[in-house]
């Protein structure tokens, strides 16, 4: 496997090697035959690895359609989109994106600035341009922003030959052939054929006859997420997408929930980690900085009152010092176990496993698995405590404090993104950060509160 892996390598370097040299002599002939041969991704990777100057001689090299493939496979930081489409002549970019798909050529104008997307609109194809307007109106992370208007459509009162020769017609500008969606004369969806059941079939036999009228579609504002989730449920290829009166208006292919899984764990990860977007790799440190900051900030003042809250507790402190060693250990089981539960919650509403089970049985599941966590590490800390300090209360004071603790913290861990998903918050929003401050005071709290009731007996 690494062999194979290491020969690709090598051979990607020698085509790029080929290529650089091809734009250094200015070789047309030879930059066309070695470029259209790769894949459309490699040919991405090249294109972006290459300086303004070299670009600028392959947009001469290439025709608009052949940067419409490259395009749809690129991957470029948002910023970027903007500067790269302004080294292009304005003429070149509206041909370019009249040859993409209209979602991906919605995608584009949807990374640059809104004056410059209707230039780009006004010169482009009439027909293309409308059909990208469409999808540019719809609103962000919902189906009708993610999905094509190419797709193959054919009535039902058709033949199975009539309805091939359609399919021979359409293909080419077609995303997908596998589904063939069958409508009414009003466009309304009635039904889907596979391309193996049309291939197959009497080539008199009615399509109405031959189609699965138990089609799966999606609303038009149905949110991505949910969209991501049917398709992976029911391993579709695609899924049709329609209006509150059934119309078929595009189609989702599962390249594009690719994309959108990618991006909604990403953003979910973000927001778990405390920062505003991990999925973009700041070129600034100011930049970076600007967006870690906010969250920072609040958690820089929770632990203000973290702080406070141990001065309150000073007096306990200064009658038994020992105290204070003790109390990054439970500060930071505490913030373990919040985050343990917190992944477990979070995962469970953003796949959805969570709607096919009552949500207190993840609240009382995990207040379980807290009681034994927090049982087994509170009996070993009593014995480690006794053989280091040879004091048993102060032992049993550790360990009940534990104990006490990891329960209220798995138990905060999972009800805190459960309130806010009740509420229509984001729940990755109680990010890892935010629960494992919150449970260092409630530690402090439970610790320092026992030590207080305890302190006859350590004395």
């Amino acid at each position: 496997m690494e062999e194979m892996k290491e020969l690709e390598k090598e051979s990607k370097q020698t085509n790029h090697d080929l290529l650089h040299e091809a734009l250094e002599t200015e070789n047309l002939d030879k930059f066309r035959t070695e470029f259209l041969d790769m894949h459309p991704y490699d040919q991405a990777q090249f294109y972006t690895s290459l300086s303004d100057e070299s670009r600028s001689i392959v947009y001469r090299y290439l025709s608009p359609e052949e940067m419409a493939d490259l395009f749809e496979n690129i991957e470029i930081e948002e910023e970027d989109y903007e500067s790269l489409l302004a080294e292009m002549n304005p003429s070149y970019v509206a041909d370019m994106l009249s040859h993409m798909y209209a979602d991906d050529a919605a995608d584009v104008l949807n990374e640059i600035n809104d004056e410059q997307a209707v230039s780009y609109l006004t010169i482009m194809d009439d027909e293309a341009a409308s059909e990208i307007q469409e999808l540019l109106n719809y609103e962000e992370s919902t189906a009708g922003s993610i999905m094509t208007t190419e797709f193959i459509a054919i009535e039902a009162n058709e033949t199975a030959r009539s309805a091939l020769q359609i399919l021979k017609r359409e293909a080419p500008q077609a995303e997908t052939i596998y589904y063939v969606f069958v409508i009414d004369e009003e466009k309304r969806l009635l039904g889907v054929l596979s391309l193996r059941t049309l291939i197959i079939a009497d080539e008199d036999a009615l399509i109405s006859d031959l189609m699965d009228d138990r089609v799966v579609s999606v609303p038009v504002s149905e949110d991505q997420e949910e969209v991501a989730r049917k398709i992976r449920d029911y391993n579709f290829l695609a899924v049709p997408v329609v209006d509150f009166q059934n119309h078929l208006l595009g189609i989702i292919t599962v390249d594009d929930i690719i994309d959108v899984m990618d991006e909604e764990a990403s953003d979910d990860y973000s927001k778990l980690a405390g920062i505003s977007d991990l999925d973009h790799v700041d070129k600034s440190p100011f930049s970076a900085a600007k967006k870690r900051l906010p969250w920072l900030v609040i958690l820089l003042f929770l632990g203000l009152l973290t702080a406070s809250l141990i001065g309150r507790f000073e007096e306990t402190l200064s009658q038994k010092a020992i105290l204070a060693v003790f109390i990054p250990l439970i500060g930071g089981m505490a913030g373990n176990t919040g985050t343990q539960a917190l992944a477990v919650a979070v995962r469970g509403i953003a796949t959805g496993d969570l709607e096919q089970e009552s949500k207190w049985k993840l609240v009382l599941r995990e207040a379980g698995t807290g009681l034994i966590i927090g049982l087994t590490c509170g009996i070993s800390i009593i014995f480690i405590v006794y053989f280091w300090q040879h004091d048993i209360m102060l032992g049993l004071l550790v360990g009940i404090s534990i104990f006490i603790t990891l329960i209220v913290a798995t138990l905060a861990g999972s009800i805190v993104p459960l309130l806010m998903h009740k509420m229509k918050i984001d729940p990755a929003v109680a990010s890892g950060p935010f629960i494992t401050t919150i449970n260092d005071l409630i530690s402090i709290l439970i610790y320092f509160g026992l030590a207080t009731l305890f302190m006859g007996y350590l004395l």
